[in-house]
C-alpha cells in the first residue's frame, strides 16, 4: 500500500496515489474487555505500557494539525475506547472543534448502556457497535465473554436516547455466524439501524482462518432472497467504503464492507493513528510514520 504523505502547499493531505485523506481514525488504547476469535490470538497479548500511549493532549494536537491539512472526519476507536479513563471528556473536547464535520465512536457495546447518556451529552451522535451474533451463547463463543445481554441493552439505550445513525458491524464468518445473516438484515426492517457486514480478513495470528471467509455477493444473495431487493443508497462525500442498500419500506440500511471481493483501496480516504502514535495509511501495511513528523508539517500550535 502507498505511504501517507502530506502536501502543505495546498493544505491537503494526499498520498502517493493522489487520494485525499480527510478521515482520521484514532485508537486511544490497545486494551479491550473482549477476546474475539478473529482479533485476539491464543496466549498472552503484549500490551503497551502507560508511557507508550499517546496522551489526550498529544492526540488533540495531532487532530489540530490534521485539520490544517484537510482532516474533516474523526472516529475514536481502540481496543475498546471506553475502557480508557477520560475517553468521554476527549469526545467532548473533539466535538468542541468547529472545523470537524463528523466525530464518531466505535465500541463493542459492553460499557455502552452505563455511558450512553454521557457520550450523547458530549456531543456524539454517530456510533458504531461491533456485534457478531444475536445469540447469547454464540456471542460468548466468539468474544470469550457472556456479554450479549449487556451489549443489546446498550444498543437499546442508545436508540432510546436518540443516537443516529447507530451502525452495527458484524464480521461474517462461514460456519460460525453465517446462519444469522438474514437475522441481522431483518434488524433493518425493525429499527433505523445501519447494519454493516464486514468481510473477514485473516490478519496476524488470529484463531480463525481463510476457510471462514464468506464474501459480499453471497451475503447479498441470502438477504435479497429472504427479505427482498436491496436498493442502492448513495454515499455521502465523507462516507467510508461501505456500499449501502435499503430494503423497500425499511427504516434502516444494510451495508457491505468488501475488502476482498470489492477492493476499495483506490477510494480510501483514511489515515489511522495508533495508540502509541504511529500513522498508518493501511492496516495491511507494515509501514508507518511517527506522528511527530505529521505534527512538524505545520508551525507549532497549542491544542
Amino acid at each position: 500500500m502507498p505511504n501517507a504523505t502530506h502536501q502543505a502547499i495546498d493544505d491537503s493531505l494526499v498520498d502517493r496515489e493522489q487520494r485525499h485523506l480527510n478521515y482520521l481514525r484514532i485508537s486511544i488504547t490497545d486494551r479491550c474487555n473482549l477476546r474475539c476469535l478473529y482479533c485476539v490470538p491464543d496466549g498472552r497479548i503484549p500490551r503497551l505500557s502507560h508511557d507508550q500511549i499517546l496522551s489526550y493532549e498529544e492526540i488533540l494536537r495531532i487532530v489540530h494539525v490534521g485539520i490544517r491539512l484537510g482532516i474533516q472526519k474523526v472516529r475514536i476507536t481502540g481496543g475498546e475506547p471506553l475502557v480508557r479513563n477520560g475517553a468521554i471528556d476527549l469526545l467532548r473536547r473533539l466535538t468542541a472543534i468547529p472545523e470537524l464535520k463528523d466525530i464518531s465512536l466505535t465500541t463493542n457495546g459492553v460499557l455502552l448502556e452505563a455511558n450512553a447518556q454521557r457520550i450523547f451529552d458530549a456531543g456524539i451522535r454517530r456510533i458504531n457497535i461491533s456485534l457478531d451474533s444475536l445469540k447469547r451463547e454464540r456471542y460468548a463463543h466468539i468474544t470469550g465473554y457472556d456479554m450479549f445481554d449487556r451489549v443489546w441493552a446498550g444498543i437499546q439505550r442508545a436508540h432510546a436516547i436518540g443516537f443516529s445513525p447507530i451502525k452495527i458491524n458484524a464480521v461474517a464468518m462461514r460456519g460460525i455466524n453465517d446462519d444469522e445473516i438474514v437475522d441481522f438484515g431483518r434488524l433493518s426492517l425493525a429499527y433505523p439501524f445501519h447494519i454493516r457486514f464486514i468481510e473477514y480478513m485473516p490478519i496476524g495470528n488470529s484463531r480463525t482462518s481463510s476457510q471462514d471467509q464468506i464474501l459480499t455477493p453471497e451475503i447479498q444473495e441470502r438477504i435479497s432472497t429472504a427479505l427482498g431487493e436491496l436498493i442502492p443508497v448513495e454515499n455521502g462525500r465523507n462516507d467510508g467504503p461501505a456500499r449501502r442498500f435499503r430494503i423497500a419500506g425499511a427504516p434502516g440500511e444494510i451495508g457491505f464492507i468488501s475488502a476482498l471481493s470489492h477492493h476499495f483501496c483506490s477510494q480510501c480516504n483514511r489515515l489511522r493513528l495508533t495508540a502509541d502514535g504511529k500513522l498508518r495509511a493501511c492496516l495491511l501495511s507494515d509501514h508507518y510514520e511517527p506522528s511527530g513528523k505529521f505534527s512538524e508539517a505545520v508551525a507549532p500550535m497549542s491544542s
